[in-house]
């Protein structure tokens, strides 16, 4: 692999002005394409093969208004007075007839029709039902349902809208964004202490970021690609970007500051640091596109789009950070004298000036024991939360509070119950029966679902357009995404074969929250088969990089303490709502049922990227000297600046997501951002030299027969560095 990243570095420098074309018109064409076939965001969560997709999906044919988008118009009169008052109703009533005449409505039910009044006659609802998905109602239909409410406050309601048409925003790109890009930079410049530098670094990774959102946006039209999926795709492939051109560039400052000729340097640099940024983007897009393995559409889209962010990524970091370097040429030499050049010229270890690696590396593995027991202790202490974890989707619920959609759904919750704001749908299916036996089977069952447990009300059945079907809205006493409304959907499937037999008809729950819950059980059921192929993956892989038992297995198990970790405080911010007002968490509840896979997948390839930065240096230093103890020290002299630069970044960019209104980005975001912090700085750089140290010479030992039957991925590129002409200087034009 090293001698191939070598060519190709050699080969990008010398046809600069080539390859820059080639991604400048690249992105030219994509986004030409995008704004000639642009396509909707599609933000449906669906599972295919459970009941309540088929059944939703039958009921798509039969009764598009059941399975469809719906809005809720709330309607809440003054102190004192009653919804039914003639002014009040009057108001209600031109609100119905605004609601009507609104693009793509197919029903509006108003208060009396639907019995949607308080108990108190202060509340009123109307329904707004639509026969397509949410991701296919249009912003001018919303608009319409919002202003038609805005009407009515003149004549002294208050109104709010709200209902499942109010979902994930979409890609944004806002002051907080735009900060963390020049935190990001501004890191950038303390790390290599020079503007241009900094500059170069920051070009290929916004051109990478570019092409691949301009990619994803462009497969709209063709395939089912969601905001979410979209804006992960942004967050990763800004903060692995920024990441991956550091490492190859600081490598490259270093080797001219020793003396090395530019075209040769950034071809080792490519060949060597570059191997390792392929090595780790490698796993990020295995583990990334394993998520397609889950079988939910939503998630594979997400987990794809985000690794072909990661793979342009990657491409940019060995193709432009070399053509790019070719049109620097020798200027991006640190200055003599500067620290920069004292920095790089440092091989001799304690004969020249101690680094900051090597001074953080030292006091670490002063006391390894005490150091590792105080990690791993903090670590697990972390992680405790993680044991309460409870996964499900957001809903409006997660919404800001200044939000129409919140508003509207606090008031339902208040005045109706929570389980109005989540009802259940049961499809009840007769064989080769008449609308008459249909509808006799139908009041069966509402019978028996009505006896069930945190069952607050069932509505008459509703028949379809076929006959042998009806409806069945079952009003649950807890909300949406409560435990006990799951538990309630498991009961009622349960009396299936129960009913089956006493009334004739098979059941079917669906709706959205049934389909809300069937998503997350089924991430809840594939957590840890997804943990345990992504720790076996990382031990094979760093088996074969390292030729170590001790390594692989110190990284997996610091790997699990991260992610453990990050999930802790995930459930204590999100879910326990510790320090929620502080970081402006509007809401408290189950975690984002996607989110761990996500980080897992994540942190699984930012472990390794550093776990490889850090460790071959130090493996490196032991094969040359032999020494186990000093060559922990010497190996994290230069690395340990770099991954605390590029930790930093990707810390800075998922921060931030983090103030974002969207209930689905914002905890990934926190979760992301905590991650890199923890298993940069607690897991990789303090808890990786103490347990190195510990271990001693066992640390880099590996049986003679499982030596010879591994193979060698020479990521380190310790062939090229053997027979590089790394003091061979060679006057180079600038361009």
């Amino acid at each position: 692999m090293a001698v191939l990243l070598h060519r190709l570095g050699h080969s990008a420098y010398r046809h600069r002005k080539l390859v820059l074309g080639l991604w400048l018109f690249v992105l030219a064409a994509l986004i030409t394409c995008v704004s000639l076939f642009s396509g909707k965001l599609d933000d449906r969560f669906s599972v295919p093969g459970t009941e309540s997709q088929r059944a939703l999906d039958s009921l798509s044919k039969t009764l598009p208004e059941a399975s469809g988008a719906n809005a809720q118009i709330v309607f809440t009169v003054p102190k004192g007075h009653h919804v039914t008052e003639a002014p009040y109703t009057a108001a209600i009533a031109r609100t119905v007839t605004a609601a009507e005449k609104a693009p793509q409505v197919s029903e509006v039910v108003e208060p009396r029709a639907s019995g949607a009044v308080s108990a108190d006659r202060t509340t009123a609802i109307v329904q707004v039902q639509y026969p397509v998905q949410n991701a296919q109602v249009r912003t001018s239909s919303i608009d319409a349902i919002e202003n038609a409410a805005k009407a009515a406050e003149q004549d002294g309601l208050k109104t709010s809208v709200g209902g499942s048409v109010y979902s994930s925003k979409g890609v944004h790109v806002g002051p907080s964004e735009i900060i963390g890009v020049a935190v990001a930079l501004l890191v950038l410049v303390v790390t290599f202490g020079s503007l241009l530098a900094a500059g170069m670094a920051l070009l290929p990774a916004l051109i990478g970021v570019a092409v691949g959102l301009a990619g994803l946006l462009a497969l709209a039209p063709a395939v089912s690609i969601s905001s979410t999926a979209v804006t992960l795709a942004l967050m990763l492939g800004l903060a692995v970007g920024l990441d991956y051109v550091l490492f190859i560039l600081s490598r490259h400052r270093q080797q001219l500051a020793r003396g090395t000729d530019p075209k040769e340097s950034i071809a080792l640099a490519t060949g060597t640091a570059g191997s390792a940024v392929v090595f780790a983007g490698t796993t990020v897009i295995i583990a990334l596109a394993a998520l397609s393995v889950i079988g939910i559409p939503f998630l594979t889209t997400m987990g794809l789009g985000a690794a072909g962010a990661v793979l342009i990524a990657v491409l940019a970091a060995i193709t432009l950070v070399p053509a790019i370097a070719g049109f620097a040429g020798s200027r991006l030499t640190p200055k003599p004298g500067s620290r920069a050049a004292r920095r790089a010229a440092d091989t001799d270890g304690p004969t020249g000036h101690t680094t900051m690696g090597a001074r953080w590396t030292k006091w670490v593995i002063a006391k390894p024991l005490l150091t590792v027991l105080a990690v791993a202790g903090i670590l697990v202490t972390l992680a405790l939360p993680a044991s309460d974890l409870r996964l499900a989707l957001p809903d409006n619920g997660s919404a800001p509070h200044a939000s129409t959609e919140r508003k509207a759904y606090d008031t339902i919750s208040d005045k109706f119950g929570d389980g109005f704001n989540g009802p259940l749908l049961v499809l009840t299916e007769t064989k080769n029966g008449t609308a008459s036996t249909s509808s006799q089977a139908g009041a069966q069952v509402a019978r028996k679902l009505q006896t069930l447990k945190d069952v607050k009300a069932v509505l008459p059945p509703q028949p379809t357009s076929d006959p042998a079907q009806s409806v069945i809205t079952v009003l649950p006493t807890s909300g949406p995404d409560s435990a006990r409304t799951g538990q309630l959907v498991g009961d009622i499937r349960a009396t299936s074969a129960d009913l089956r037999t006493t009334t004739g008809a098979s059941i079917a729950v669906t709706g959205t929250t049934a389909v809300n819950i069937d998503v997350s059980n089924r991430l809840s059921d594939s957590l840890l088969p997804f943990i345990a192929i992504v720790v076996g993956l990382s031990l094979i892989l760093l088996m074969i990089v390292f030729r170590s038992l001790v390594i692989p297995v110190k990284a997996a198990v610091g790997f699990l303490l991260s992610v453990g970790a990050s999930l802790g405080l995930v459930v204590a911010v999100f879910q326990w709502g510790w320090l929620s007002d502080v970081l402006g968490v509007p809401h408290s509840g189950p975690v984002v049922s996607f989110l761990p896979i996500i980080l897992i997948g994540v942190l699984f390839g930012l472990a390794m990227d550093y776990e490889v930065f850090l460790v071959s240096g130090m493996r490196e230093e032991w094969a040359h000297t032999g020494r186990a103890r000093q060559s922990v020290i010497d190996g994290a002299r230069h690395s340990v600046r770099v991954v605390t630069a590029a930790a930093l970044i990707m810390f800075t960019v998922f921060a931030g997501f983090f103030p974002l209104d969207d209930s689905l980005i914002k905890p990934i975001a926190f979760g992301l951002a905590v991650g890199v912090a923890i298993d940069a700085f607690a897991v990789r750089m303090t808890l990786v030299p103490a347990v190195l140290a510990l271990a001693g010479r066992g640390a880099w030992w590996l049986p003679a027969w499982l030596d010879r039957i591994l193979p060698d991925l020479d990521v380190e590129g310790t062939s090229l560095q053997k027979t590089a002409p790394a003091d061979r200087k060679e006057p180079q034009p600038v361009s």
